[in-house]
């Protein structure tokens, strides 16, 4: 990865950005989706700087793991002048790659059929579509318009091969199912109480939370045998609701490993990765602490255990 040709590239969608914000009177997010299409299409909105800034990111004829990049660090530009809900926020790269990891040790295939729920900004989805040593049939459910035109948007860029579609992923739909699920889990309670009650782990006592009826949901978008990774609320099997997460479990399927997280990372809210399978244990939940996401040596030890204990 040529590193400062990403730096370029940032400088450059970053300045058509700030253009496009100005001239449509937009926020940073609707600027970038505009400044995508501008790109895509070859169109200048009638701003010349708009159309020799894009010509020249032509030019810098950049990598798809460079565009991702270039993606990550416009998206954490935007995250400062213009942040987002936590619900919206990017899933960071580093965990991403986790995902990714865990992905190539428990599926041997060389084929993949890859379903997000609430695909956000598409970050996490282009970490692993340019990471993933496989060819990814790959499907994202989002309900928010911005957020799906923007994933849309740098994915064709890109040239990944992604559907984004606007789905409440609590709602079923009728697809073929998947080889894995993932979700950066949106943390909250789900609004329609009729909606929920279908649902095994639906609480009577107010609202059920929205993260634990997506992880019910996931099962009926996997294969038998097959696993979903998410990232979660630490605590979501001790949670007020957690005894009816758990006991649905324990009927439809098992954790096969649960990675905590550095707190640092989201400041007050303790999360971590939950690894789990549409069917029987092959063994003990495996349990590991991370405690950096930058300290190679952590790493590796955290990948040469999970490698020896988690199986399908």
């Amino acid at each position: 990865m040529d590193m400062e040709k990403v730096a370029q590239g940032f400088e450059l969608v970053v300045a058509n950005i700030m253009l496009l914000s100005e001239k449509l009177d937009t926020d940073f997010y609707d600027a970038f989706v505009e400044q995508n299409a501008a790109l895509l299409d070859d169109t200048d909105q009638g701003i010349v700087e708009l159309s020799v800034n894009n010509d020249k990111l032509r030019q810098l004829n950049l990598s798809n793991k460079e565009w991702q990049k270039l993606f990550q660090f416009v998206l954490l530009k935007g995250s400062q002048v213009a942040p987002l809900q936590p619900n919206h926020a990017m899933t960071p790269d580093a965990i991403g790659l986790i995902f990714n990891f865990i992905i190539e040790h428990l599926n041997k295939n060389s084929e993949l059929r890859l379903i997000e729920f609430g695909s956000g900004m598409g970050n996490l989805a282009e970490t692993l579509l340019v990471n993933l040593n496989k060819k990814v049939d790959y499907v994202g459910f989002e309900v928010d318009d911005l957020l799906l035109d923007l994933s849309a948007s740098m994915a064709e860029i890109m040239g990944s091969q992604a559907e984004f579609m606007q789905i409440d992923a609590v709602q079923k739909r009728l697809m073929e199912p998947g080889d894995v699920v993932v979700s950066d889990l949106p943390i909250g309670f789900y609004p329609d109480d009729e909606v929920a009650k279908n649902f095994e782990v639906a609480t009577t006592d107010g609202h059920t939370f929205a993260h634990h009826l997506l992880i019910e949901q996931s099962f009926n978008y996997l294969k038998e045998g097959s696993f979903a990774i998410f990232l979660a609320p630490e605590d979501l099997l001790t949670s007020p609701q957690g005894p009816l997460l758990k006991e649905w479990i324990s009927k439809h399927g098992s954790v096969m490993a649960v990675i905590t997280l550095p707190k640092s990372l989201f400041n007050a809210d303790a999360k971590a990765i939950y690894v789990l399978k549409k069917g029987p244990a092959a063994h003990a939940t495996f349990a590991h602490p991370l405690s950096s996401l930058t300290d190679r040596e952590s790493l590796e030890v955290f990948m040469e255990e999970f490698t020896k204990i988690v199986k399908l």
